[in-house]
């Protein structure tokens, strides 16, 4: 265990408390805002605990397996939660999670058969695309101020993390048919 495999498993655990302070039964403006903050520092954990694990060199098999994992419940749990209370359409959180089903079916796939697809880099622009759609969704009820159209953006977010979502997607689909063959950005 070391420092960036532990913020992963801390990013894990934030989601169940996230989802308390979300959950429409419970919610007023100060569970909203408890649940934009867990937000936020599991997103923040996400960004530290790559950093630091390919800065220092501490990238452990272990950390490779749980920082994809830790990413997509962590975004699953907050887009559900989105389109229970309708800030989110719901067809777009299921093509974005279709794609993430269909990208780990295939990499298990390639994996099986003794290909490695590496993450690509398009895949960190839909997560970051994906945190900040959600971000603003969730801004956009925590901070109603006018002047800043907080859930236009996030919706504008979120349909540009759709796209980028498709396009990695098929960009995975193509690098198993070449053969394994990825930029090895990371894992997304």
């Amino acid at each position: 265990m070391n420092l960036p495999n532990a913020l992963t498993l801390f990013r894990v655990v934030l989601v169940p408390v996230f989802i308390l302070f979300f959950y429409p039964l419970v919610v007023d403006d100060h569970t909203y805002w408890a649940a934009g903050w867990t937000f936020t520092i599991a997103a923040i954990t996400d960004f530290f605990d790559g950093y630091i694990a390919r800065r220092y060199g501490m990238v452990t098999r272990l950390g490779k397996l749980l920082d994809p994992i830790a990413d997509k419940v962590l975004i699953t749990a907050a887009l559900v939660m989105l389109v229970e209370i309708e800030r989110a359409p719901a067809w777009i959180v299921i093509v974005i999670l279709g794609r993430e089903f269909a990208v780990t079916g295939l990499r298990s796939l390639a994996a099986s058969e003794g290909v490695v697809l590496s993450a690509e880099s398009l895949g960190k622009w839909k997560i970051g695309a994906q945190i900040t759609a959600i971000l603003m969704l969730l801004a956009h009820r925590i901070w109603f101020l006018p002047f800043i159209p907080f859930r236009e953006m996030g919706t504008f977010f979120l349909w540009l993390s759709m796209v980028l979502a498709v396009v990695s997607g098929l960009q995975y689909g193509l690098n198993y048919w070449r053969g394994g063959e990825g930029s090895n950005t990371g894992t997304a």
